[in-house]
């Protein structure tokens, strides 16, 4: 199978009053269509540089990555924007909501970059509205919504362009057991219905029994990668495989 993102022998350093941390230690990693990844591992080990460095964030001090056809390695800025617009969307912990703007018309946002013309653009808007359980919801602006709302309008703003990829950064960390228990079930169904490549930095282990494949890092270098066994689909360390 085809990886939808690759990426070799990564390094990423920052500078901060003098002293150097290496956030990448020699990361190389195939990210697949259609699986729920969730990238794992404590504070400060470099989850959120990873997420960002493939997402075309953020460019690697050495190393390549690819997705699909295009080297992100060898892009400038603009190709680099480009290529986001038109393939990933991305979830974020703090919702980036617009406080102005409706729910349906939080998620047109991404549409109205690429030219979508103005009616289309708002039947997929309230699809994927409909797919989050929102669509009773898109006349409210984010002082009217619920943490849980708030999370899954931007995720539907993510998936409205149906993009090849989806990067979510802690989307639960802020969320009741309930809401996050939705939000994960919501990114698993993202990744089966539409294909997509899904791909989430968290330390909530709510959402490991519900990934196809878990990663785990340490101190910028990744230390393993599990898989489910076939149809069990818990967490325990003896129920997966690497």
């Amino acid at each position: 199978m085809r990886p939808a993102i690759s990426a070799l022998n990564l390094y990423k350093s920052f500078t901060v009053q003098g002293m150097r941390t290496n956030a990448l230690v020699d990361i190389s990693v195939e990210i697949f269509s259609g699986e729920f990844t969730v990238l794992s591992g404590p504070s400060g080990c470099g989850k959120s540089t990873l997420l960002a460095t493939l997402g075309g964030m953020t460019e690697p001090d050495s190393g390549t990555i690819r997705a699909g056809d295009t080297d992100l390695s060898c892009s400038t800025d603009t190709q680099r924007d480009a290529f986001r617009l038109h393939n990933c969307g991305f979830i974020f912990q703090g919702f980036n909501l617009f406080p102005a703007l409706s729910a349906l018309e939080q998620v047109q946002v991404p549409l109205d970059y690429l030219n979508v013309p103005q009616e289309e653009a708002r039947l997929r808007a309230l699809d994927a509205l409909d797919r989050v359980g929102l669509l009773k919801r898109q006349h409210l602006r984010s002082s009217h919504l619920s943490g849980g709302e708030k999370q899954r309008v931007a995720i539907a703003r993510a998936i409205v362009k149906e993009p090849a990829i989806l990067f979510a950064d802690e989307p639960t960390s802020a969320l009741d057991s309930s809401n996050g228990l939705r939000i994960v079930e919501i990114l698993r169904e993202t990744a089966r219905q539409l294909g997509t490549t899904v791909l989430c930095v968290s330390h909530d282990t709510r959402l490991f029994s519900k990934a196809d494949r878990v990663l785990n890092m340490e101190d910028g270098r990744l230390l393993s990668d599990r898989r489910p066994v076939s149809g069990r689909g818990i967490d325990t360390q003896e129920d997966w495989h690497g």
